[in-house]
């Protein structure tokens, strides 16, 4: 929680959710280092101890408005007030907690921007161990949500998400799969590659299929296959059916090639139309 209109958003979104075995709520106090650097040490810590002292009397406060947010049915709730970098003690408490889920608001920050400043929802999107979730809207209903599905990795991390019943009512999922081509790069009637074209395509729908049926003993769920650039054909999609929340796995690239790159995931969550939560 940050005090940002997002973060409360991110706080009502528990309403969505099954009871938790422990809920943590924490703030971070980012403390900035003064911008002068011809300053003297002796005047910058004491610039710097009484930014802290304010930072921590307003994270105080964010504190403790959240708990007139969070649904009665929750779960246990303890609050943590932590000072430095923003994401490193999200990490942080995350892994200490041994954390199943972070969830936190997004800014909305764009694709240009982000690629050189940053954003915590993302870096902590990049960076986490656990599951993810994304609220960049008001979430006033939980009952379509749209699965992309990549693989059998995907499929079986998603089923054993989805048998833990996360949340709280009953949901429709669309299983969605994408063939990431639109035509096949060899001559146009070539029959070897209309057959395998074909067969790529029964393929995915098959696989769309069985996902849907595993996931039938926990949800109702249909199938449906793409063809094309993954991310746009889940944002498509997601544009058509109107699901009230985006769920997928995380297998893009790691580290600096992803932050240049981007992967599926992170480009459906710069432009998502409502909450994305990433499995792992």
């Amino acid at each position: 929680m940050d005090g940002s209109d997002q973060s409360y958003e991110a706080a009502r979104a528990l309403a969505h959710f099954s009871p938790a075995e422990r809920l943590i709520v924490l703030h971070a106090v980012d403390v900035p280092k003064p911008a002068y650097p011809m300053i003297l040490p002796e005047v910058a810590l004491e610039i710097s101890k009484g930014l802290e002292r304010t930072m921590r009397e307003e994270g105080e406060r964010v504190l403790s408005k959240i708990g007139s947010m969070l649904p009665e049915h929750a779960g246990p709730v303890s609050k943590r007030l932590e000072v430095g970098r923003t994401v490193e003690v999200i990490l942080a408490v995350a892994d200490q907690e041994q954390a199943d889920l972070i969830i936190l608001g997004a800014r909305g920050l764009g694709p240009v921007r982000e690629l050189a400043i940053g954003s915590v929802s993302h870096r902590v999107l990049a960076d986490a161990r656990c599951s993810t979730l994304v609220v960049n809207q008001r979430w006033p209903s939980l009952r379509r949500v749209l699965l992309a599905v990549e693989g059998p990795q995907d499929a079986e991390a998603a089923c054993r998400f989805l048998a833990l019943k996360p949340f709280r009512g009953p949901v429709e999922v669309t299983v969605l799969t994408v063939l990431p081509f639109a035509e096949p790069l060899w001559p146009k009637g070539v029959s070897d590659a209309e057959v395998l074209k074909a067969n790529l395509a029964k393929a995915a729908r098959n696989f769309a299929w069985d996902v849907s049926t595993r996931l039938s003993g926990h949800c109702m769920a249909t199938a449906t296959v793409a063809q094309g650039a993954p991310a746009a054909e889940i944002l498509q999609e997601a544009s058509r059916t109107k699901p009230d929340l985006i769920l997928m796995g995380s297998r893009g690239r790691g580290g600096l090639t992803r932050s240049f790159l981007g992967s599926v995931s992170h480009a459906v969550v710069h432009r998502a139309p409502c909450p994305t939560l990433i499995f792992r």
